[in-house]
């Protein structure tokens, strides 16, 4: 187990010594022959780095998990291959010219696969049995970012190319990459604790940060809560140079591609999904090994479970939590489904007790905090999971940002009554924020005078979301439907720094990694190439996903309206939680800090302000937050 750091910097000297403070330089280390550059791998941190790699000039280090490995092979093999012949003139008076090289004048050589023309065409493919991270560096060293847009899997990359550093990360999101610039170097890891320990960074807590989380419950862009440091987003390939400038291009971002927006016959849709459902989910099944699938009981993770029975020769078995009998659950759902498919169904109770012996443990596995009342849950989970032998684990995760689900309603209903011009009137990306309903509208409460006064000119928070929702956010990709605008939203934001961080960090503690058929790329392009009215029809939410499994589930899961599991956060806090919430929140450490009120917090931790106790959500933010700062030591 371990995880990757980079450095590039004036010197070899310089990178290595910038590497050995955080702790990356160990027993084992094989330097790279690059001046002014290093790779390392941080062992001892739950990761699935490998390296270094080294293909056409240049060198990786890579956490690299791929699924289509065989569609890599073919194409670079098919690069490899003789140029094609290229032909003037026609009939008799044809001539060949050459092999693909341009006559003096003439037009340039034929390219195969749709993909543009290879740097280093020729080359030989790498051998069939390399590690993913090899392959994924053959992929760009030859294809440029066409062939980093043409993999499909959860990886980020750093690779050593001439005198630059450049940072890769996968399509969603899957996997997470940090870099900063100190000291006229750069360096990257994909462990936010090493660019911490940079001693000649110097992180503190970054403010404009602790806004976001507070008003998101996730941190939705680049910026991370260190100061100095950021997150590589996905979909990009962000190259570093020496003189401390930096590039970035995009590999892949999903468009809105609809033929015919408002066709009258659905089941192509249908079809052509299911079958990228099923190639999705085979893709990410286990070799040689039962499959696991966390079974919540929703339509999405009871259609991965279905898909999974449906697809794998071994048998399947499924994991759900409950938090007692006497709390609404979905455990009716979820067990029907597990009869249907045929799996070994488990059944986890967590109480609140373990909760909160445990929420600290949680917290400091994430890179960065997430409010999720699911975190703990969710790493028992994966131990489960891991006790049992396995070595991957599928989940739903995915429907609700690609197909359309409950949090979209509010920003729905608030476009049907909007007066536009109205004193009243918000803005989309304003509204969206309201709709998270988390701390936006209580940070000037919250937040101590001297904390609203450091954040009088930071940048909006509209910012994070704005370039999806409104026009004047200026991005290339925006979506003309409001649903696929906020679908895209939800993807880029929630899905990449919230899902599928979490999901990864807390999977990869247990040595287990999750894999998510949702979040396929090509489920992904379909989603946004399918008309707005097959994904919400009438008052169905995702319509076409739950067609496209209707013949593999009970019509009691495929129609259910979508409930969610009522975590009983209100009660952990009045109950196990609340000595912790007073001593944390309230304690010496967490007022020399500053940053909340402590009026405001005794008034949520008493539960008053309000007719009914819902401060329990809110609570659960500062507290996840001030256990994230104090195992960081920020």
């Amino acid at each position: 187990m371990a995880r990757l750091s980079a450095c590039l910097a004036a010197t070899t000297g310089q990178a290595r010594g910038h590497l050995d403070a955080m702790g990356a330089l160990g027993p084992g280390h094989v330097p790279v022959e690059v001046p002014g550059a290093e790779l390392s791998l941080l062992p001892g941190e739950h990761g699935r780095a490998q390296g270094p790699f080294t293909a056409h000039g240049r060198t990786a280090v890579g956490e690299v998990t791929l699924h289509n490995r065989a569609v890599l092979l073919a194409a670079l093999a098919e690069r490899a291959a003789p140029p094609a012949l290229v032909v003037r003139g026609r009939g008799a008076g044809a001539r060949i010219v050459g092999h693909g090289g341009p006559a003096v004048g003439e037009a340039t050589r034929h390219t195969r696969a749709g993909l543009p023309a290879a740097r280093g065409a020729g080359a030989a493919p790498p051998p069939s049995d390399c590690a993913d991270g090899e392959l994924l560096l053959h992929c760009w060293a030859l294809l440029g970012d066409a062939g980093v847009a043409l993999a499909e899997g959860m990886f980020v990359l750093a690779v050593l190319d001439g005198p630059d550093l450049v940072l890769i990360r996968d399509h969603v999101g899957a996997r997470t990459l940090f870099y900063a610039r100190a000291d006229a170097a750069w360096a990257a890891s994909t462990s936010l604790r090493a660019l911490r320990r940079w001693p000649a960074l110097g992180t503190s807590m970054n403010l404009s940060a602790v806004r976001s989380f507070l008003t998101f419950a996730y941190l939705p862009g680049e910026e991370t809560l260190l100061t100095g440091v950021r997150e590589v987003l996905p979909g990009r390939v962000l190259r570093l140079h020496r003189d401390g400038t930096s590039t970035e291009t995009v590999h892949w971002e999903p468009r809105e591609l609809i033929e015919d927006p408002r066709p009258e016959d659905p089941r192509g849709h249908v079809l052509a999904l299911r079958g990228l459902l099923e190639q999705a989910t085979a893709s990410r099944l286990p070799v040689a090994e039962p499959a696991a699938v966390l079974l919540s009981g929703g339509i999405d993770s009871s259609l991965v479970t279905a898909l999974a029975a449906k697809l794998h020769s071994r048998p399947v078995h499924t994991y759900s939590i409950s938090f007692g009998d006497d709390l609404p659950n979905e455990l009716g759902y979820s067990g029907l489904v597990a009869a249907h498919c045929r799996t070994r169904h488990r059944v986890l109770t967590v109480s609140g007790a373990a909760v909160a012996a445990r929420l600290a443990e949680a917290a400091a596995l994430l890179d960065s905090p997430v409010g999720d009342p699911l975190t703990v849950p969710n790493l028992m989970l994966a131990e489960a999971v891991a006790a049992d032998g396995a070595s991957v684990v599928l989940n739903g995760e995915g429907g609700d940002p690609v197909f359309g689900g409950p949090k979209n309603l509010p920003m729905l209903v608030q476009e049907m009554h909007r007066t536009p011009g109205a004193p009243w009137d918000e803005d989309r990306a304003t509204a969206y924020l309201r709709s998270y309903r988390k701390c936006w509208t209580d940070l000037p409460e919250l937040l101590t005078a001297p904390a609203l006064d450091a954040l009088r000119d930071a940048p909006p928070l509209e910012r994070h979301v704005a370039p999806y929702l409104t026009a004047a956010g200026g991005s290339p990709y925006r979506m003309g439907h409001l649903l696929n605008q906020l679908l895209h939203c939800n993807l880029r934001t929630k899905g990449a720094h919230h899902i599928l961080t979490k999901v990864e960090r807390l999977t990869s503690s247990q040595g287990v990694e999750g894999r998510s058929p949702l979040f396929d790329r090509s489920v992904v392009d379909h989603a946004f190439a399918t008309p707005p009215s097959f994904k919400l029809r009438g008052t169905a939410e995702k319509w076409i996903l739950k067609e496209a499994v209707r013949d593999l589930l009970p019509g009691t899961v495929v129609d259910r309206p979508k409930s969610g599991m009522r975590v009983p956060v209100q009660q952990w806090l009045t109950g196990p939680l609340r000595d912790l919430g007073q001593d944390l929140l309230l304690g010496p450490r967490s007022l020399r800090r500053g940053l909340f009120r402590p009026e405001t917090v005794r008034s949520w931790l008493r539960g008053e302000g309000a007719l009914l106790p819902r401060q329990g959500g809110k609570l659960w933010l500062v507290l996840t937050l001030e256990l994230w700062l104090r195992s960081y030591d920020v």
